[in-house]
């Protein structure tokens, strides 16, 4: 058991020493545009469709689960207020994050795991290129820019999709529904899922770049580190979720 945690104290250590090397490559030179707008294109435009899919399917879920519950209270109208709500404050980065660790995050990892494995990585090094600046801040950058316009994005869609079934499969009379939404769903709202999603760009894209530059052992690490940063990235988010709704509803909401 003490070794064990020694282990994960170890990685912890390496995973901010990590961080604290990135930060301090931002502000050097140079400053590769093309790379940040290739990222940019590769994180986001690539994933519209599957945040467009798992943004609606949540929010027809959750609108049916909704309209049985109302419907006992004769408040079904409310369907949708109760939505966007949840999809603005917690569902939409989520699911967002999820999806994008899914699709990208592993991508990272593997990436930078078979760079690392191939001495690509250590082809940049003897060329005095830093690894972390060439091709790890693109893509944290990206992520950071990426993850609240997809939430954006999720939110839109989650409430539209909602708005579909409540209205043709419910019958729920459209002006009314749509009244009740606006005038419940504040900007705060909007801006805690902003502010979340931010934090799981920054989660999300420097844990599965760091087990990807970690990556040893041939084929099977770079498996191992794709594995890994998933579940690290996964299991990340959603403890900043929590802490985060603590911490927003605290200091902004009271």
């Amino acid at each position: 058991m003490g070794k064990i945690i020694a282990e994960k104290l170890d990685t912890l250590g390496r995973y901010f020493s990590f961080l604290g090397e990135l930060f301090r490559s931002m502000v050097k030179r140079p400053f590769r545009l093309s790379q940040y707008l290739f990222e940019i294109e590769h994180l986001g435009i690539n994933s519209l469709f599957v945040i467009f899919l798992s943004s609606a399917a949540m929010g027809m879920i959750f609108a049916l689960q909704m309209v049985s519950i109302l419907m006992d209270f004769q408040a079904e109208i409310g369907t949708g207020a109760a939505v966007a709500v949840a999809m603005g404050r917690e569902i939409a980065p989520v699911i967002t994050a999820l999806m994008l660790i899914a699709k990208n995050g592993s991508a990272m990892a593997a990436e930078l795991g078979t760079m690392r494995v191939t001495e690509q990585i250590d082809a940049l090094e003897a060329m005095s290129i830093n690894p972390v600046q060439y091709l790890v801040l693109p893509k944290v950058i990206a992520s950071l820019f990426v993850f609240p316009m997809l939430t954006l994005l999720a939110d839109m869609i989650g409430s539209l999709g909602a708005y579909i079934v409540s209205v043709s499969l419910y019958n729920i009379e459209s002006a009314g529904y749509l009244n009740y939404l606006f005038d419940f769903l504040s900007p705060r709202d909007v801006f805690m899922g902003l502010i979340k999603s931010v934090v799981f760009g920054l989660i999300v894209s420097t844990i599965c770049c760091y087990f990807g530059l970690r990556t040893s052992q041939g084929a099977k690490g770079v498996g191992d580190s794709a594995t890994r940063a998933v579940v690290a990235s996964s299991v990340s988010i959603l403890v900043a979720d929590y802490l985060l709704t603590t911490i927003i509803l605290r200091f902004i909401y009271l």
